[in-house]
C-alpha cells in the first residue's frame, strides 16, 4: 500500500530535501509506515523516533489530518492513500 508522508523544510532536508515521500508499507500502521521511513532514510527516522522507538516528545505525527497521540499512537491504522504529515514542535516566545 502507498502512504504519502509530507515533511516540513527542516525536516525534509533529513530525506534528501523532499518534501512529499511516497512510501510503500507493508503493514498497516504508523509504527510500520515509521520503520519503512527509518531504513529509507535513517536520520529522518532518528529524528522522529527516540531509542526506544517511540515518537520524540517534540514531533506531531499527523494521519489524514489527526493527531496520533489521540487516536492510538504508533497503533494508529494507515491505509492505502493515507497522508501523513511529520512536524516538530516550535517553541519560542
Amino acid at each position: 500500500m502507498s502512504v504519502e508522508v509530507v515533511l516540513p523544510g527542516v525536516l525534509a532536508d533529513l530525506a534528501g530535501g523532499a518534501k512529499h515521500l511516497d512510501l510503500e508499507v507493508g503493514g498497516g500502521t504508523v509504527a510500520d509506515l515509521l520503520d519503512v521511513l527509518a531504513t529509507e532514510h535513517p536520520l529522518l527516522g532518528r529524528r522522529i523516533r527516540d531509542e526506544t522507538g517511540q515518537v520524540r516528545r517534540f514531533v506531531n505525527v499527523y494521519v489524514d489530518g489527526d493527531d496520533v497521540r489521540f487516536s492510538g499512537g504508533l497503533a494508529t491504522p494507515v491505509a492505502d492513500g493515507t497522508v501523513v504529515q511529520v512536524l516538530p514542535s516550535v517553541a519560542g516566545g
